[in-house]
């Protein structure tokens, strides 16, 4: 089984509450730490705009070019779930590696800003899945832009669009991440 995200960009607000939820769930304090990232597209001129946003947390890949670029083995990929996890206590740190950032098209590892910061991302929160849960980023979508699952589960639901509006698909690492792009407005 890969578990994975959907994302429906046509939904999303910018709002930034899977974003804050997470940083909540997970206790995450460092400046400049998200494991789940808001970015926002914006194309046009009034009165003819698009603005598109993206959600976007690690996409547990089923390569992922992180596990591999990692020099000591610190991330690892679960035969079960398909979760990618880091050890951190083997992570070699920011200061003396980054290999893991350096790989990730997605820049999705991400480190603290104090003198040998280990890598830290999405860990799908397992806990809560654990209790037949959706992580706490799906869970507190106030639009209900995200869910999460067994990516062929997913697929079935949603369909299978692997391109959205800042994001692009890599083949090689095949991210399990299912998306609903937002198109243009229909006056551009």
């Amino acid at each position: 089984m890969q578990l994975g995200f959907y994302f429906n960009q046509e939904r999303c607000i910018g709002c930034h509450t899977c974003d804050i939820a997470c940083k909540d769930w997970n206790d995450l304090q460092e400046p400049g730490v998200s494991w789940r990232r808001i970015s926002t597209t914006e194309r046009g001129a009034f009165p003819e705009v698009f603005v598109a946003f993206l959600s976007l947390s690690c996409c547990h890949c089923a390569q992922p070019a992180c596990a591999t670029a990692c020099p000591v083995g610190a991330i690892t990929k679960s035969g079960q779930t398909g979760v990618v996890a880091v050890d951190q206590a083997t992570c070699l740190g920011k200061d003396a590696c980054r290999a893991c950032l350096d790989a990730c098209p997605y820049s999705v590892p991400q480190f603290g800003p104090q003198v040998h910061a280990k890598m830290q991302k999405c860990t799908l929160c397992p806990e809560k899945l654990a209790k037949g849960e959706s992580p706490v980023c799906v869970s507190a979508c106030p639009v209900r832009a995200l869910d999460a699952g067994p990516v062929d589960v997913l697929r079935a639901k949603y369909g299978a669009t692997r391109e959205a509006v800042g994001f692009s698909y890599d083949s090689d690492l095949d991210p399990s991440l299912i998306l609903r792009p937002k198109t243009q407005n229909p006056r551009n």
